[in-house]
């Protein structure tokens, strides 16, 4: 029986599957129908996505191929590139600093005080604020942003009580995002200067407990609107906080970045 060394890892809420995968050890595995069943919660390993982490390509330390939990490819993911940053530092594959490939670009990477990690994500992309978009009849006020993938931004003054799946589902497939579609975040300022964020993501579709590039969208418009100033404090559903620092035209995002637990996936994780 094949067994594959993986770590489970979470990032602000934000669960993730990692594996080494340098050594090729996927091969001869259908990877689409191999993410999909180990993301499988209950019946596998369960995770919002999965990485695999690969030879570097352009004199990085690594690169990476991301998955979504529905088998989809991801240009980037905040959160997880977070958890893929101290994976690589604690299997000895980079030091404290890193820089690591993706298909939004290179990220930059650094470890702090353990398991917080810090990143500078990619220059944001196609930025567009205050546009009127129309769902069931109603029209809101939208932003959005490419983060590395990307986002639609609403902003509510009774973020809990969103309808996010509703919502959420459709601006994900709405036309103005076709083909592709986005991921879609909810926000509001809360009373005591936290920028609440609820995301729909593209690929798990559905809530997600974190959602690290959505938490930078999202903090790039409370700022450029006046709400709030860097570094803006992120408090996500899981209720564990990231940090969004927006300096000098460059992004950083950090939160913790903590190992749940390592161990060895049998065939009967992805064979069923």
């Amino acid at each position: 029986m094949r067994n594959i060394p993986f770590f489970k890892m979470t990032g602000s809420g934000n669960d993730f599957i990692i594996i080494d995968n340098r050594d090729r050890k996927t091969d001869g595995i259908d990877i689409k129908d191999f993410v999909v069943k180990t993301c499988a919660r209950c019946v596998s390993a369960g995770a919002d996505g999965l990485f695999l982490i690969e030879p570097p390509k352009q004199g990085t330390d690594f690169s990476w191929q991301f998955y979504n939990s529905d088998g989809s490819v991801a240009e980037m993911c905040g959160n997880g590139s977070r958890c893929a940053a101290r994976f690589a530092y604690l299997n000895g594959i980079a030091g404290k600093t890193m820089s690591f490939e993706t298909l939004a670009g290179i990220i930059e990477a650094e470890i702090k005080d353990e398991p917080n990690v810090k990143v500078r994500l990619t220059q944001p992309q196609d930025v567009r604020e205050s546009y009127e978009i129309e769902v069931f009849g109603e029209k809101l006020e939208a932003n959005s942003a490419n983060t590395g993938v990307p986002h639609c931004v609403i902003f509510s003054d009774d973020i809990e009580n969103v309808d996010i799946m509703k919502y959420g589902r459709a601006l994900r497939f709405h036309e103005h995002y076709a083909p592709k579609g986005t991921n879609v975040n909810f926000c509001g300022v809360t009373n005591d200067g936290l920028l609440r964020v609820r995301t729909y993501e593209r690929g798990v579709e559905g809530e997600t407990m974190a959602c690290g590039t959505g938490s930078v969208a999202c903090s790039i418009f409370a700022v450029s609107k006046g709400l709030l100033k860097s570094p803006v404090t992120v408090k996500t559903t899981s209720g564990i906080l990231l940090k969004v620092y927006l300096e000098d035209g460059k992004v950083y995002l950090e939160g913790e970045a903590r190992v749940v637990y390592t161990g060895e996936m049998t065939e009967e994780a992805f064979k069923y």
